[in-house]
Formats: C-alpha cells, sequence, structure tokens
C-alpha cells in the first residue's frame, strides 16, 4: 500500500497513549489499533479531524504518500 499511517509516531512525540487517545476521540482501542498497524482500508474525515485535534497536528503529520516500488510511473505508452 502506498498511504502509510505515522500515528505511532506522532502519539510518541505527543506521549500519548492508544487508550488515551482512543477515549480521547470516542473510538474503540481496537479499531485505533486496526488504524496504527496499517490494517484500516479508510479512515473518515471526522475520525481524522479528531485526530488532529487531540494530537494538535496536521493530516499529513499522520498519512504519508509513498509510491510503490514496482509502479511504473512514466507516461511513455
Amino acid at each position: 500500500m502506498s498511504i502509510i499511517v505515522n500515528l505511532d509516531v506522532m502519539m510518541a512525540k505527543r506521549k500519548i497513549s492508544s487508550g488515551a487517545l482512543s477515549e480521547k476521540i470516542g473510538i474503540t482501542p481496537a479499531n485505533l489499533s486496526i488504524l496504527k498497524n496499517q490494517k484500516a482500508k479508510a479512515v473518515r474525515f471526522s475520525t481524522l479531524n479528531d485526530i488532529c485535534k487531540a494530537l494538535d497536528c496536521q493530516p499529513g503529520d499522520i498519512l504519508e504518500y509513498l509510491p510503490d516500488p514496482e509502479e511504473d510511473t512514466s507516461q511513455e505508452g
């Protein structure tokens, strides 16, 4: 997958536990774990908003795009 979730990095920087964050933003610890461990297929904007508010960060601090190495990015055809 090309989207990397750096939620654990931001949580460490803000010194907040998974339990505390899940309680603060109103999602289950299991769902937060799915997001943190790159298992989520999607994230609601409302959840992303709540995470950014709780961690005082921007969406780009949490989500990162990295092209897959096997992707051909050339425009030749």
